[in-house]
C-alpha cells in the first residue's frame, strides 16, 4: 500500500510498521470495543510479518487516529480491529480506512469483504451498516482456542 492522503483535510493512510506495533496495542485498548487473544505484541508481530500490507493506519497531525485489519487469505477477505479515536469518530477516518482496506483486497483479487462485529456493539454496527455492509444471520461463528 503506498502512503496516501486520501483528500479529508490531514488524514493519512499507510501500512503499520514494526516501529508502529506498541503504539497500536496502546491504541486499542482506549478506541477498540472487546479484546482479542491476539491483542498482544507477538500476536502483532506475526501479522505484520507474514502480511505487511494487513494492518492499516489511519493518521491525524501525526497522531493515530484509526485502524483496521485487512487479512486476505488467497480466498477471502476478512476484516478486523477497526478501530476509530473517540476524538477523531464521525470525521472520516473509519470511511477512509475502509475505503483502504477495500481497496486493497481488489488489487489482491478479492471478491468480497467480511467483518467480525460484536452482537453488542450498536455503534460499530450502524457504521458497518453505512459502509455497505450487513449481517448474515445464517452463519454463525464457531471458535476454538487453540492455546491457553
Amino acid at each position: 500500500m503506498d502512503d496516501l492522503r486520501d483528500g479529508r483535510d490531514d488524514l493519512r493512510v499507510r501500512a503499520a510498521a514494526p516501529e508502529d506495533l506498541d503504539a497500536v496495542l496502546a491504541f486499542w485498548k482506549v478506541a477498540a470495543e472487546g479484546t482479542s487473544i491476539s491483542d498482544d505484541r507477538s500476536g502483532v508481530e506475526r501479522l505484520v510479518a507474514r502480511d505487511p500490507q494487513a494492518l492499516i493506519l489511519a493518521e491525524r497531525d501525526g497522531v493515530l487516529a484509526g485502524t483496521v485489519i485487512a487479512g486476505f487469505d488467497g480466498w477471502r477477505c476478512h476484516l478486523y480491529r477497526l478501530a476509530v479515536h473517540p476524538d477523531h469518530r464521525r470525521r472520516g477516518v473509519g470511511a477512509a480506512l475502509l475505503a483502504a482496506a477495500e481497496e486493497r483486497f481488489v488489487r489482491l483479487g478479492g471478491r468480497r469483504g467480511d467483518a467480525m462485529v460484536l452482537d453488542r456493539n450498536e455503534r460499530a454496527q450502524h457504521a458497518w451498516r453505512a459502509a455497505g455492509y450487513a449481517p448474515e444471520p445464517q452463519w454463525s461463528r464457531w471458535v476454538k482456542p487453540l492455546t491457553e
